[in-house]
């Protein structure tokens, strides 16, 4: 009696814990941030696109490599990461975990000890790629067009994640899924409940977007933006 009475009361509580999980992402999604919509300058029209690219469970931002991206990010510009590649046409960017980001490339890949920091916390770290031509339309890309300062907003953001030494940015040495990609240190430390997701939330808003209060995974953020934008 004593055990079923144990495994009912831990029912309950799982049940609750899994309600106030769903309560805490429907409001994620539709409470909108900010609370109020921004305030357009009638000036800043609305020229230049860019991608949300959306995976099972992670988002990146895709931004269009043009001189003034090439400019800002000129710091990462070297033979390995050739930023005027002629047939390069975004500049990609994800922030992630160290270890899951880093050691499951593929879900072929996945180990248990990258998922277990995944859950807890881990150390961040930035991931940079060059992509051709993107097709459109398809369901795991949406598009935002954004005006020049929101542009060069998003681009601060981005170029602030990196973690410097001296003014360096810190590279991860023989990091990388193919022949271009890098990665590097970031700032701040992931964890499931603040992750990928929650980060290109924030970088989405410093170029004027509004998301949900909190988006842990990208069918949220999608919503979100799909909403308030």
């Amino acid at each position: 009696m004593h055990a079923r009475r144990l495994m009912r009361t831990g029912i309950r509580w799982l049940l609750r814990a899994l309600f106030l999980l769903l309560m805490l992402a429907a409001g994620g999604t539709f409470i909108p941030r900010p609370l109020i919509a921004p305030v357009k300058a009638s000036s800043a029209a609305p020229i230049h696109r860019v991608l949300l690219l959306s995976g099972p469970i992670h988002t990146d931002i895709a931004i269009p490599l043009d001189a003034e991206t090439r400019a800002a990010f000129s710091f990462l510009d070297d033979a390995d990461f050739p930023l005027d590649h002629p047939n390069a046409e975004w500049f990609v960017v994800g922030w992630g975990g160290r270890a899951f980001y880093l050691e499951t490339p593929t879900w072929a890949e996945l180990k248990p000890l990258p998922v277990l920091r995944a859950l807890t916390m881990d150390r961040s770290v930035l991931h940079v790629d060059l992509a051709g031509h993107i097709a459109e339309p398809q369901p795991d890309v949406t598009a935002f067009a954004i005006g020049d300062d929101e542009l060069a907003r998003l681009r601060q953001f981005i170029a602030d994640s990196f973690v410097r030494n001296a003014g360096e940015i810190a590279p991860i040495p023989d990091a990388g899924y193919g022949e271009i990609d890098r990665f590097f240190d970031a700032k701040g430390y992931f964890n499931a409940l603040f992750g990928c997701n929650t980060w290109t939330a924030a970088a989405l808003r410093s170029a004027g977007l509004r998301t949900g209060l909190w988006n842990p995974i990208p069918q949220s953020l999608r919503l979100s933006i799909s909403v308030y934008n």
